[in-house]
């Protein structure tokens, strides 16, 4: 990794790596790009920093991790892409009628909502959290639909780029 100091580099080389899936099997290989980029002394050693805090291998990890965020955050409010993720709901159990109301939402919203596990806290509260997917911004309205109701102590959507493989096609419709 070239020093804060050094010139910035515009070569870029590509090599075929091939990484193992979750399954521990090493699927199709893939062009990884290499590149260059300059940061200020100061950057560099916090990035530094948090590489030793958070037990990433390298830089080239941190930034890779940091800049997926970064993508998948600009897809989210930018792209109409199907994404997966969770809305996690933290609320109190004594405001009537809210979880009638959330399970109805779900029912809705049944397209996008894969399922839900529903947490009992202490002190008359709830957590839970609803896996769902579908198009960025109907997930969005899902969430605040969810998360403004009056009893939700807070609550968050989290997205990722990837896609829930369907288990079992759908029959194909009758010809009668």
């Amino acid at each position: 990794m070239q020093s804060a100091r050094g010139k910035s580099s515009a070569t870029r080389t590509s090599s075929k790596v091939a990484e193992k899936d979750m399954l521990g099997t090493a699927p199709e290989s893939r062009f990884v790009s290499r590149i260059s980029i300059s940061l200020p002394e100061r950057l560099l050693t916090e990035l530094d920093s948090m590489v030793g805090d958070r037990g990433f291998q390298s830089r080239s990890q941190a930034i890779n991790d940091m800049l997926h965020k970064s993508l998948i955050e600009h897809r989210r409010e930018h792209g109409e892409g199907v994404m997966v993720g969770t809305i996690t709901l933290y609320y109190k159990n004594a405001t009537p009628g809210l979880q009638k109301k959330l399970a109805d939402l779900q029912a809705v919203h049944i397209d996008e909502v894969i399922s839900s596990l529903h947490i009992h806290l202490a002190n008359n509260e709830t957590m839970e959290v609803i896996l769902v997917q579908g198009p960025a911004q109907k997930l969005q309205d899902i969430a605040d639909e969810m998360i403004t109701r009056r009893g939700v102590i807070s609550g968050k959507m989290q997205l990722i780029a990837a896609l829930i493989p369907q288990l079992h096609p759908f029959p194909a419709a009758s010809k009668a």
